[in-house]
């Protein structure tokens, strides 16, 4: 039983894969017609399909979201019963139907012929309405669905989702469209979370924010530095230019070395310590942090002036890893 099942599974998947292979061979002008209509499209792609094509289509159009193309799906039955009305002239319908020959577009492509509104065709029939209606047409056909009666989509479905991921990823690096880019539609996933979020989004501040003047004892800074529990203690000027960073190993040394906690902060912290600008980029200072071996640093703005501090465990928190 289990052997006939692993067989059955594999033959799947050979011919899956079988049938796939040919579509490299077929991108030519009609796929360049097809690229160059979403990229210069002053509106948004709109994906419909029925079925099996119809959930296709929804991925399609999401990948095309993600990746800077304003698209969505519409289900046909939907369209011709006001959804029609969601469709421009600016806009692009990207209709799915291996037959091309959905009922539905005998109602739908008059429709999108009066308001002017550009088709292209995912189909595995170069001459059905489908695709003599479509300014371009891109060929999904299949020898043999893998299907075992040879009637479930399961071979040209395939063929459909890597021939959308094709058009999507096409009109991505032509757009130039990068990693920034793709983190500001992923706000909330981890690429959203490295890429996005600036030092100043994820610092201490204010009664979080370890800091004494630089006129302050030894004893004022371990109080500090027990107080915030950061690790680490700005030691600011009177005008709030970060001076130098009093540390818990600083603080060690000091009391190892013989020193009274009476003394100044100017005998003990440590002179020209690394700190980070509040407008970079989180990813980029933690790597600072883990390149110099260090657990914290003091935030500063643009002039240089103590505006929050930060620590590894920040980073972690925000999900960046």
């Amino acid at each position: 039983m289990s052997e006939r099942m692993i067989n059955a599974a594999r033959e799947t998947l050979l011919l899956e894969l079988q049938e796939a292979s040919r579509l490299p061979d077929r991108l030519g002008k009609d796929f360049v017609a097809a690229a160059n209509a979403v990229l210069t499209c002053q509106g948004k792609v709109v994906v419909s399909g029925m079925g099996k094509s119809g959930h296709i289509g929804k991925k399609i159009a999401a990948s095309l979201a993600s990746t800077g193309t304003p698209a969505f799906f519409v289900h046909p039955a939907e369209a011709l019963h006001g959804d029609l009305g969601m469709i421009e002239s600016r806009d692009i319908l990207l209709f799915i139907s291996y037959s091309g020959t959905a009922k539905e577009l005998d109602l739908i492509i008059p429709r999108l012929q009066e308001k002017a509104i550009s088709l292209i065709a995912i189909t595995g029939k170069s001459e059905s309405p489908l695709a003599k209606a479509a300014l371009a047409t891109l060929d999904i056909s299949v020898e043999r669905e893998a299907c075992p009666m040879r009637l479930a989509p399961t071979s040209s479905a395939v063929n459909t989702l890597m021939m959308g991921d094709a058009l999507a990823m096409a009109v991505m690096q032509e757009r130039g469209f990068n990693e920034e880019d793709f983190a500001r539609s992923h706000p909330a996933g981890a690429l959203g979370a490295r890429l996005l979020n600036r030092v100043h989004h994820l610092m201490r501040t204010e009664d979080q924010l370890p800091v004494v003047t630089d006129n302050a004892t030894v004893m004022d800074a371990m109080l500090e530095l027990s107080r915030t529990g950061l690790g680490l203690v700005a030691v600011c000027s009177q005008d709030n230019l970060v001076t130098g960073v009093f540390t818990d190993g600083d603080l060690r040394r000091w009391l190892v070395g013989g020193g009274k906690l009476e003394a100044s902060i100017n005998a003990a912290m440590t002179r020209s310590g690394i700190v980070l600008n509040a407008e970079a980029r989180a990813i980029d200072a933690k790597e600072i942090l883990m390149k110099k071996r260090i657990s914290a640093a003091p935030v500063v703005d643009g002039g240089g002036k103590l505006v929050g501090a930060i620590n590894l465990h920040d980073f972690h928190q925000a999900g960046i890893l």
